[in-house]
C-alpha cells in the first residue's frame, strides 16, 4: 500500500462512523436540551454577537481577558474563513457532487449549538497566564472539568491541534494562496510563499494581541467582499436558483451517476464530503476555535458561547453557500466540468464577471487563506503551552518560526494529498474533543441556565456569581 492509498484509507474510515456519529451525538444532544437554542432565539444570538461587536470597545461586556470580543471572533473567523470556504466546498462539490452542500447546511445548523458549547466552556475553564495572557480551550476543560485522571486525552487533544495547525493553517493556506497567484497572476509559488510568510512573521511579534489587532481590521472586510460578489453571481443567474437548490436536495439523498467531467457519486460520499468540509470550515466540535474565544472579555461564559454560534452562521451557511450556489447557479455546464477547488469558483464567476471573476475569487482566497494562516497561530501556540507550560521569549519565537516553515513544504504538492491531509487532521482532534463534551453537559447546562436566568428571564440579578463546582 503506498502513503497516498493510505492516507485516503484512513480517511474514509475516520470521517465514515467515528467521527459523523460523535459530531453527530453532540450537536443533537444539545439540540434537545437548550430546546433548540439556536433557531428559537436565532434573532437573540445575532442582537448580542453581530449587533454588538462594532460597538465601541468591540463588544466587552467584562474585565477579564485579552482580546475583545471583536478581536476574538475576528480572529477565530479568521482561523475558520480560509481555503475551506471557497477551494473546499468546490472539491466536496467534484467528489460528492451537489448534494454534498446539503450536509453541509445539517452539520452546521447543529454546529451552530455545538460550538456555542465549547466555546462557554473554554471560557469557564480558561486560566490567566504568568504573561497575563489567558489561555483555554478543551484541553483546559478535559483536564479541569473531567478531572486529572483524563490529562492524557488533554495532551493528546493539544498534540493533534500542534500538528494538525502545522498541517492545516501552516500548510495548506500557503499552498492555496501560492497556487492562487500562479494560476490568476502568473507569480511563482515561492514567491508568494515567502511574501507570505515575512509579512505572517511581523504579525506575529505582536502575540495575541497584535493578532487580534490584525484580524479585526482584515477579517470584516474580506467577508464582505467576497459574499457582494457572490451575491452577483446568483443575482445574474437568479432564473437558475430554484433548479439549483432542486438539484442539492436530490442529490443529498440519491446517487449521482457519472456526468459531465464528474465521476459520480453515493448518498454516503455526499455525506462524507459535506460533512468533512463543513466541519474544516466551521470547526464546530473540532475544539479549535474554543481556545481563542477564550481570551475574550466578557462577563459570562455563555455569552462568548452565542458568538461561537454566529461563527458557524457567517462561516458555513453564509460565505460556504455563497461559493455553492454560485457553482450551482452558473449552470450544469459549470459544475459537471469537472474542474477542481478553487478553480471552479473562478469558473462560475468568471460566467457574470467575464475576467474580472478569476480576480473576484483569487483576491478575497488569498485574504481568507492569510488571514487563517495568521489567526490559527493562537491555537497552536496556546496548545504547545499546555504541554510545555514554560512560556520563554526563545520559545515563543522558535514556535513562530516553525509556523512559517510548512508553507515551503507544500509547494509542488498535489490538491488531492492537500485535502486528504486536512480531513485526517481534523477527523483527529474532533474525537477527544466530542468525548469531553459529551461528558461535561451537566456543567454546560448549568451554565446555560444561569444564563438564562439572569439574561433573558432575568429572575435573578446578574451580579450574582456563578458558582457551578469546583475548578480542579
Amino acid at each position: 500500500m503506498t502513503v497516498v492509498e493510505f492516507l485516503n484509507k484512513l480517511d474514509s474510515i475516520l470521517w465514515g462512523a467515528p467521527v459523523l456519529i460523535l459530531l453527530g451525538a453532540v450537536g443533537i444532544m444539545y439540540a434537545f436540551r437548550t430546546r433548540f437554542f439556536q433557531f428559537r432565539k436565532f434573532g437573540y444570538i445575532l442582537k448580542n454577537t453581530f449587533g454588538s461587536m462594532f460597538k465601541k470597545g468591540g463588544g466587552s461586556s467584562g474585565k477579564e481577558g485579552t482580546l475583545t470580543p471583536m478581536q476574538a471572533v475576528s480572529s477565530a473567523l479568521a482561523g475558520c474563513v480560509g481555503t475551506g470556504n471557497i477551494a473546499g466546498v468546490a472539491s466536496a462539490m467534484v467528489v460528492g457532487g451537489p448534494g454534498a452542500i446539503f450536509w453541509m447546511w445539517v452539520i452546521a445548523l447543529f454546529g451552530m449549538m455545538t460550538k456555542c458549547v465549547e466555546v462557554s466552556l473554554a471560557q469557564y475553564y480558561r486560566i490567566k497566564g504568568a504573561d497575563g495572557v489567558y489561555y483555554g480551550g478543551p484541553m483546559y476543560y478535559i483536564e479541569r472539568g473531567m478531572g486529572r485522571q483524563w490529562k492524557p486525552l488533554a495532551v493528546f487533544f493539544a498534540c493533534t491541534i500542534v500538528l494538525g495547525g502545522l498541517g492545516t493553517a501552516a500548510f495548506v493556506q500557503p499552498y492555496t494562496m501560492s497556487t492562487a497567484m500562479l494560476h490568476v497572476f502568473g507569480i511563482p509559488t515561492w514567491v508568494t510563499t515567502v511574501a507570505c510568510a515575512a509579512i505572517c512573521g511581523v504579525v506575529l511579534i505582536g502575540g495575541v494581541k497584535g493578532i487580534g489587532r490584525f484580524c479585526e481590521k482584515i477579517t470584516p472586510l474580506m467577508c464582505v467582499i467576497y459574499i457582494i460578489a457572490a451575491l452577483g453571481v446568483i443575482g445574474a443567474n437568479i432564473a437558475n436558483i430554484p433548479a439549483a437548490f432542486a438539484t442539492i436536495f436530490r442529490y443529498a439523498f440519491t446517487p449521482l451517476a457519472a456526468v459531465g467531467g464528474l465521476a459520480g457519486s453515493t448518498m454516503a460520499l455526499a455525506m462524507r464530503q459535506g460533512c468533512a468540509r463543513g466541519t474544516f470550515s466551521n470547526e464546530a466540535g473540532c475544539g479549535s476555535s474554543p481556545i481563542t474565544h477564550a481570551t475574550a472579555i466578557t462577563d459570562h461564559p455563555f455569552k462568548e458561547g452565542m458568538y461561537g454560534s454566529f461563527e458557524v452562521f457567517m462561516d458555513t451557511l453564509v460565505i460556504c453557500s455563497m461559493t455553492g450556489l454560485s457553482i450551482m447557479c452558473a449552470g450544469p455546464a459549470v459544475w459537471q466540468s469537472g474542474t477542481k477547488a478553487e478553480a471552479l469558483t473562478m469558473l462560475a464567476f468568471s460566467g457574470t464577471y467575464g475576467n474580472l471573476g478569476q480576480y473576484l475569487v483569487a483576491i478575497p482566497l488569498f485574504l481568507f487563506a492569510f488571514s487563517t494562516m495568521v489567526g490559527w497561530e493562537i491555537n497552536y501556540e496556546s496548545a504547545f503551552f499546555y504541554i510545555f507550560p514554560k512560556k520563554t521569549n526563545a520559545a515563543k519565537l522558535a514556535l513562530r518560526v516553525i509556523w512559517l516553515v510548512p508553507g515551503f513544504i507544500a509547494l509542488g504538492k498535489t490538491p488531492e494529498i492537500i485535502w486528504t491531509v486536512v480531513d485526517i487532521v481534523s477527523g483527529f482532534w474532533c474525537i477527544p474533543n466530542a468525548i469531553a463534551l459529551l461528558s461535561l453537559g451537566g456543567i454546560f447546562m448549568k451554565i446555560f441556565d444561569d444564563y438564562n436566568d439572569k439574561y433573558i428571564l432575568k429572575t435573578r440579578p446578574v451580579t450574582d456569581a456563578l458558582e457551578i463546582i469546583e475548578k480542579k
